[in-house]
Parts: C-alpha cells; sequence; structure tokens
C-alpha cells in the first residue's frame, strides 16, 4: 500500500510538463478531406482544484493582458469589421419575419410561433458574428432618481476627452514620463477581527457582510463611472477581484494614466450602490410553511390561498428607503507605477495572484472554519438576483417564477461556499484596455510557439470543421490514461524541439559574437 498509484503518478507527469489532466474528447470532421478523428481539448479550468496546468496558462494568459495594456502610447483603435453579405441577409429576413409577426397581430392571430421564429433568428445573428440585438431593449426600464444621497460627497466633473491615454510628465533631462496608478479597494469593517477572525462572533454583523459581498460588483462598476467622470478621460482598467483573510472580496485595480491620491480617495468615499429591492428582512414563510405552486397562478399563500405579488408588482411598492447600500471602506491604497520598473512587474504578479484559487480557500484553522460556516449560513437566505427562490421566503414571487423553487436552494454560485457570495467576474478587464480580446492574447501565444517551431500559422477556416461531443463508451476513445500518456509524449517533443532551436540561436550568436572579436 506504500506504493504509489501508477496512474497518479502519470497524472503527477502530466501536471509538470503542462498538460491538461481533464481533457475533453470531441470528434471533428474535416469537411475538406473527410477525414474524422478524436481530438483532446484542453478544460480550460481556471482554478487549480480542477486542473493546475489549464489554470497555470490561464493565469499567464491574463499576466500577458494586463502587462500589454497598463502603459500604452499609442490610442487603440477599435473599428468593428464592416458587415458580410451574409449578415446583411440574415438581418433583412429578420425584418421581413417581424412584419409578417406583426400583421398576424394587428390580424388579432396568435404570434407564440412567430415569437418563436423570431427568437430563433436573433441567435443565428449573434452566431454569425454580431454583437448585441437587432431591436434592443423591448420591455420598458424602470427609471429612478439620479440624485445623489445628501450623506455622500460632490464630486468634481471634467469635461471628457476622447482618449485613453492618461497625462505625461516631462523631467529636467527632457525625459518624457507616462504613469499609471495601483489602487486597492476593501468594503468597510463588520466588526472587530483578529487574524481573519471575528473577535466577537456574536456581534459580527453577518448579514452586511454577506449582502456587501452579494452586490460587490456593481460598487465597482460605479467606482469605474465616477473615476472617468472626474478624470475627464475614458479611463482603462484591468482588475481582480480577491478575498481578503477575514473573507470580504476586495479589488485590485491597474489603471492607465494617473490622477491625484486625493482625488482616487475622493471618488473612493463619494462612491455607494442602493439596491432598490423588495424587503427581505421580515420573514414570512420557512421550514415546512412555504409557498404553494399552482398552475396559470404562481405561487400562493399557504393559508390564506392569496397569490403572492410577483417581482414587478413588488417593486411598484417599494418602501422610501433601499433595501441596502453598499460603500467601500476607509482603507484605500493607491501607488504610482512607471511601465518596466520591478514596481510594475511585482504589481502584476499580485493581481494575478489569487486567479488561480476560489474564493473560499485558505481556512488554516477551526477558528476561520467556523467563521466561514456562519458566513455561508448568512448568505443561504439572502436574495442574490431577482429570479432567486429565496423570494419567497419574504413574501415575493421570483422573476420567472417555476415550480420547484425553495427558499435555502438557490443554485446561483454566489451561495456557493467556494464563492462566498461573489458572484460576478474575477477579472474586469475594460474594453480598451489591450485593443485586443482574450482569444487574440490567446493566438499570440500560439503563433509565437509555431514560429519557434518552424511552423506557419495558417488560419482555417471556421466553417471548414464539425465537432461534436464524444460518448464515454465511444469504442474510439482511448483510456484517460493512454490519452494523458500521448499528450505528454507531444509536450516533451515540443520541448526538446525548442530547446534544439535555442541552442542554435546562442550558438549563432556566439559565434558572430567571436568574429566581431576577431576582427576587432
Amino acid at each position: 500500500m506504500a506504493q504509489p498509484l501508477a496512474r497518479e503518478v502519470a497524472e503527477e507527469v502530466a501536471k509538470l510538463n503542462g498538460v491538461c489532466v481533464r481533457p475533453v474528447a470531441l470528434r471533428r470532421l474535416d469537411l475538406v478531406t473527410g477525414k474524422d478523428e478524436i481530438i483532446d481539448v484542453p478544460c480550460g479550468a481556471t482554478l487549480e482544484s480542477k486542473c493546475p496546468s489549464c489554470a497555470k496558462r490561464n493565469r499567464q494568459l491574463r499576466m500577458a493582458q494586463c502587462r500589454e495594456g497598463w502603459h500604452l502610447t499609442e490610442e487603440p483603435i477599435v473599428t468593428p469589421d464592416a458587415a458580410t453579405e451574409e449578415q446583411r441577409w440574415l438581418v433583412e429576413f429578420r425584418a421581413d419575419m417581424q412584419a409578417r409577426r406583426d400583421a398576424a397581430e394587428r390580424a388579432g392571430e396568435e404570434t407564440h410561433d412567430w415569437d418563436a421564429v423570431l427568437e430563433g433568428l436573433d441567435e443565428e445573428i449573434n452566431e454569425a458574428g454580431m454583437r448585441g440585438t437587432v431591436v434592443g431593449r423591448t420591455a420598458p426600464k424602470r427609471v429612478r432618481s439620479t440624485r445623489r444621497r445628501q450623506d455622500a460627497p460632490d464630486l468634481p466633473k471634467r469635461k471628457m476627452a476622447s482618449t485613453t491615454l492618461g497625462r505625461t510628465f516631462e523631467a529636467g533631462d527632457g525625459k518624457v514620463y507616462r504613469p499609471s496608478l495601483f489602487v486597492t479597494l476593501t468594503l468597510p469593517s463588520y466588526g472587530k477581527v483578529r487574524d481573519g477572525v471575528p473577535v466577537d462572533p456574536e456581534t459580527y454583523d453577518y448579514r452586511r457582510a454577506a449582502r456587501d459581498a452579494l452586490h460587490f460588483s456593481k460598487l465597482v462598476d460605479r467606482f469605474v463611472q465616477n473615476l472617468r467622470r472626474v478624470a475627464g478621460y475614458d479611463v482603462q482598467y484591468f482588475a481582480t477581484v480577491e478575498p481578503q483573510k477575514r473573507l470580504a472580496p476586495h479589488l485590485h485595480m491597474a489603471i492607465r494614466g494617473t490622477l491625484p491620491r486625493s482625488e482616487v480617495k475622493q471618488i473612493a468615499a463619494a462612491t455607494y450602490h442602493q439596491v432598490w429591492w423588495p424587503q427581505a428582512d421580515e420573514v414570512r414563510f420557512e421550514g415546512e410553511h412555504l409557498p404553494v405552486w399552482e398552475e396559470e397562478a404562481g405561487y400562493l399563500d399557504p393559508d390564506t390561498g392569496e397569490v403572492l405579488p410577483t417581482w414587478e408588482q413588488a417593486l411598484d411598492h417599494l418602501d422610501a428607503e433601499p433595501l441596502h447600500m453598499i460603500r467601500f471602506g476607509d482603507q484605500v491604497d493607491v501607488k504610482g507605477v512607471l511601465a518596466g520598473t520591478p514596481d510594475a512587474d511585482q504589481s502584476i504578479r499580485y493581481l494575478s495572484k489569487y486567479l488561480t484559487k476560489s474564493l473560499g480557500e485558505g481556512l488554516d484553522n477551526s477558528a476561520q472554519r467556523h467563521h466561514t460556516a456562519r458566513f455561508v449560513e448568512a448568505l443561504r437566505y439572502e436574495p442574490c438576483s431577482p429570479t432567486c427562490p429565496n423570494w419567497l421566503r419574504y413574501g415575493v414571487q421570483p422573476k420567472g417564477a417555476k415550480p420547484g423553487m425553495a427558499p435555502g436552494r438557490c443554485r446561483s454560485k454566489a451561495h456557493k461556499p467556494e464563492h462566498l457570495g461573489y458572484a460576478g467576474r474575477r477579472v474586469l478587464v475594460s474594453r480598451k484596455w489591450s485593443n485586443k480580446t482574450l482569444a487574440e492574447h490567446k493566438q499570440d501565444r500560439r503563433t509565437w510557439v509555431l514560429e519557434a517551431l518552424g511552423q506557419t500559422d495558417e488560419p482555417t477556416d471556421q466553417h471548414r470543421y464539425v465537432w461534436r461531443p464524444v460518448k464515454p463508451g465511444d469504442p474510439d476513445l482511448a483510456p484517460v490514461g493512454m490519452r494523458l500518456l500521448r499528450s505528454v509524449a507531444e509536450r516533451q517533443r515540443w520541448r526538446a524541439h525548442l530547446r534544439e532551436l535555442e541552442a542554435r540561436a546562442s550558438g549563432q550568436d556566439l559565434s558572430a559574437t567571436e568574429h566581431e572579436g576577431r576582427a576587432a
């Protein structure tokens, strides 16, 4: 029993060679040659607990993305591609189908079939390479007053300039500097903590901490809006959300350009987000006493038989005060960074430090595990979105209510222990950060490897191949262990080839140096 398992050793070797240990098998049919084969595609996991090799690649990709966009000296130009003939035809066909649907509605006919056709066409339009929808927003948008709260300080507002680049500064020797910022924002205190654990768990405000975590992404959006108004230009950013030891999310943000530290702190102090949702403090239904589903009506009060108010009806009768308001804490760290300095490299590494770990990792002792259990329990019945089943606990039908819903059983990742209430993206990148998509950054790495191996990177026709999932019982599918061994062998062959090319290049450089020395 002391002998290691061969399969576990194979997985360890695969990890050491950067091979995905959870490959996804897909069958690829080449429509040109007719060749049919099974291809192993990396799982693309972002966490080390799922696949360390894919997590490491994703982290390196994000680091390259951050480095390329942080200190740009030229304005990124984002020009949409011209519409193709197929895209124009799809929109014209969509217009024809819309006209027929409208004619059927005017004639008093049922339009369900036409609506299904239009929905399918909208999906085809997106698959054809167009963003958004043709008709835009169809439902009326609820508008609330944008007047700032009396307890929030006012912010200066500058005239917007159509640029994404920050200011430059010229030194006495004529050298021009273009500094940028590295900003860290945290949430306020919910009670005194020591080593990440509340000193008094009974007085620690777990409910407020849970609600702040649920709505943290909205607060970040507000901060970016205020930052751009004050800066007076289209500020670009690369940010990551990481957990503090006390389990609260906090933000690290690389900002292109610079502002005075006092202004950044003023913006953070003046930023807030109000959650205008129905009340979620008075529990109406719990345990076995839960609303009952009835077809065509929705959820009913089990005692009176009355239909619970829908989400829209509940919004029509909101109180004068929001359900929750979230703000940043007093701790705001602002640091200036110059391109090509050790500080810039260290900040980039720090930005991506936790990207391969879940928010709930790092529980070292029983006190931290107990603190996590209390926090997760506080999250259990907090509504995370308009569609959350937890609204039934407070007498409101969730948006898009359906049978089988029950409080405390929301499947959203916000309620899972590994996410600790934060359901947003871990990496936040503005659209004009590096003037490249993540897929284009990945293509750059692929092009470099192929050039180093002496292979041409020819663009492939996306319509040439047909991909289909492979069922586990497929006779052509080799065991996972065999596929791992093949991938390891292929990766070792690539590395040997790269080492050979590097040795040749270093030898040529050495010969050139010796020749120049002899000539001198």
